[in-house]
């Protein structure tokens, strides 16, 4: 009796779980591995880049660029814990992840994931207040409450999270052990599951509704307030310097959360299309963004421009 029961129970829970490559083309893997290098490489100097110039030019420690410090870190937790996976599955075929490390993995995906987007709402807010009071800015964004600022950050996007791996290990898997993508999403687990998913389901609308939409919200509220006062001053040319300061926030919001958006439909309501869209959609929402944030900021911000330009030349005379 207890042998047969350990036997339906080992048949039910999965502890292994199948990522997926290119679909249908696995033999084609290694074409998507070089991109995806690169990709890993530029994201992994790119934003290295940016904490070392704020921590070494002291006119840098601004608010302004203190919560781009706090992107740049956000964006290299997301790679960390998502590209590894990733080139293990396109360049050495690695394709099984145990039960637990997928947990592991879904956790921090979606940590980071909140986390950022928390993190620009943030910076929405300093932009809102560096144009609205302008001579109160360092005062009321001091170095104290943009620490508590991140802590607060990090601390809704861990109790956001903390609830799905839970939610997970209470799901029987004894269907397909195969997911949709090379790492691992609460929803595409979830999926899996031969059981009633509706709690996660519900779980999944709650955290998006509370978190980004309300985040959005925010945002749109801060960039209205942005324009009502930029559009009150007279000078066109103070007009276009202030607003030259949000463009890179502006990019980097687009950046975050169009991806997001566009996997989701895919996702959602894209089922009949074809299986390499959902891919490179995949791919696209994970890989990208933290590559061309710092690319972004170092483009548009002249501050951050002009010191790494410097940086090089030094570094050109020096050799």
């Amino acid at each position: 009796m207890m042998s047969t029961l350990s036997l339906n129970i080992s048949i039910v829970n999965h502890q292994i779980f199948v990522l997926v490559g290119i679909p249908g083309m696995e033999e084609e893997n290694s074409w998507m591995a070089f991109p995806l290098c690169l990709l890993y490489i530029l994201t992994l100097f790119g934003n290295v880049l940016i904490l070392f110039v704020i921590k070494t030019d002291r006119s840098l420690h601004e608010p302004m660029y203190l919560f781009l410090s706090l992107l740049a870190c956000s964006d290299l937790g997301a790679t960390l814990c998502t590209m590894p996976t990733m080139l293990g599955v396109y360049w050495f075929g690695f394709k099984e992840i145990s039960f637990n490390a997928c947990i592991v993995q879904m956790f921090f995906i979606h940590l980071f994931q909140w986390t950022e987007s928390g993190i620009l709402v943030a910076m929405a807010l300093d932009r809102s207040v560096a144009i609205k009071n302008p001579l109160r800015y360092t005062s009321l964004l001091s170095n104290t409450v943009i620490g508590k600022i991140g802590l607060a950050i990090l601390a809704r996007g861990f109790c956001v999270c903390f609830p799905a791996p839970f939610l997970i290990k209470r799901l029987p898997f004894c269907g397909s052990n195969m997911l949709s993508h090379s790492y691992c999403l609460h929803q595409d687990i979830m999926h899996l599951a031969c059981a009633d998913t509706t709690v996660n389901m519900l779980y999944g609308l709650i955290i998006v509704i509370c978190t980004l939409c309300l985040d959005v919200a925010i945002i749109l509220v801060s960039y209205a307030l942005i324009l009502k006062t930029v559009l009150s001053v007279a000078s066109r040319e103070e007009r276009s310097r202030s607003l030259n300061t949000c463009v890179s926030h502006i990019c980097a919001i687009l950046i975050f959360y169009m991806p997001m958006v566009g996997a989701s439909v895919v996702h959602r309501v894209g089922r009949h299309l074809s299986p390499m869209v959902h891919m490179m959609m995949a791919n696209i929402y994970i890989a990208v963004p933290p590559v061309l944030n710092p690319i972004v900021y170092s483009v548009k911000t002249k501050q951050i421009r002009q010191r790494i330009c410097k940086m090089f030349q030094q570094n050109k005379i020096r050799s």
